[in-house]
């Protein structure tokens, strides 16, 4: 990740001495469509796999010039994750599993390997890398007999109460870091088209719900509800004089990310063609 970064530092710092220059300015606007996924706890290698959702937005992109542009990005897609389908033994008598909603404002750099301008077919396609920041919203939910319940209320893992696994309940706006590769191609004079794949990397390992260690069901049932506590460890398959009360849940070292992947089509603005006055 760290020399994905340094080549796009490389590639924009490059670019800027052409911002002044207004030739081949331009912007875009146009829609999104793809899918999501998350990678995490209970989907801890799995991409493109049965856990991948529909995705969608709305995209606006400037063009500073023919090599680097800033875009910004309204997503919205469905994540979840499910240990029954996983390999691992453990995973699937863990039992635990997930469905959110991820919306997500981003703002964007990214720089085109090649000159890429929409409307010359001297400069068709190119292929690109981009990052930036973006905050995003998330609500983890557990299915119980037909009906979605919010998990975050709950503090399945005691947070906000003794010996919890944090002091407070997570929150559920969190920021990300987006970055990814793609590939633009002209479709006509004013239509363009876009094919990526961007990584989210999130500071929160709590986008399934799923962090540290199991806590007391006794103490939740009381303080939080019996849905609480059935919630907070539903494995199945253990001796009932077996208690998972302080053994590892989940993975806290490792944070979520998720996946935006798809196409996206813009149509590019009419520019405005200024007038030299004085001349008939």
């Amino acid at each position: 990740m760290k020399s994905f970064f340094l080549i796009l530092f490389i590639a924009i710092v490059s670019t800027f001495t052409a911002l002044s220059q207004p030739k081949n300015r331009s912007s875009e606007l146009g829609l999104f469509l793809g899918a999501n996924y998350y990678i995490g706890d209970l989907n801890p290698l799995g991409h493109f796999n049965q856990f991948t959702k529909p995705a969608g937005g709305v995209v606006f992109r400037y063009n500073f010039n023919e090599r680097l542009a800033a875009r910004g990005n309204l997503y919205y897609g469905s994540i979840e994750g499910d240990d029954s389908f996983s390999n691992s033994a453990s995973q699937q008598q863990r039992n635990l599993s997930f469905n959110s909603k991820i919306i997500e404002l981003s703002s964007q750099l990214e720089f085109n390997f090649l000159n890429y301008l929409i409307g010359d077919d001297n400069k068709l396609f190119s292929p690109y890398i981009f990052a930036g920041l973006a905050g995003f919203k998330f609500n983890p939910k557990a299915n119980i007999n037909g009906s979605w319940v919010e998990l975050q209320p709950l503090g399945t893992e005691g947070q906000g109460l003794n010996n919890g696994a944090t002091k407070r309940k997570y929150k559920r706006t969190q920021i990300s870091i987006p970055f990814g590769v793609g590939i633009k191609t002209n479709l006509s004079a004013r239509i363009g088209l876009s094919v990526e794949w961007g990584m989210r990397k999130t500071f929160t390992d709590y986008i399934d719900d799923v962090s540290k260690r199991y806590y007391d069901p006794a103490v939740l049932a009381v303080k939080r509800g019996a849905t609480a506590a059935n919630l907070s460890d539903p494995s199945i398959g253990t001796d009932p004089n077996f208690s998972n009360v302080g053994r590892q849940r989940g993975n806290a070292i490792t944070k979520d990310w998720y996946v935006f992947s798809g196409i996206a089509l813009t149509v590019k603005f009419k520019q405005k063609i200024k007038k030299c006055y004085g001349v008939y």
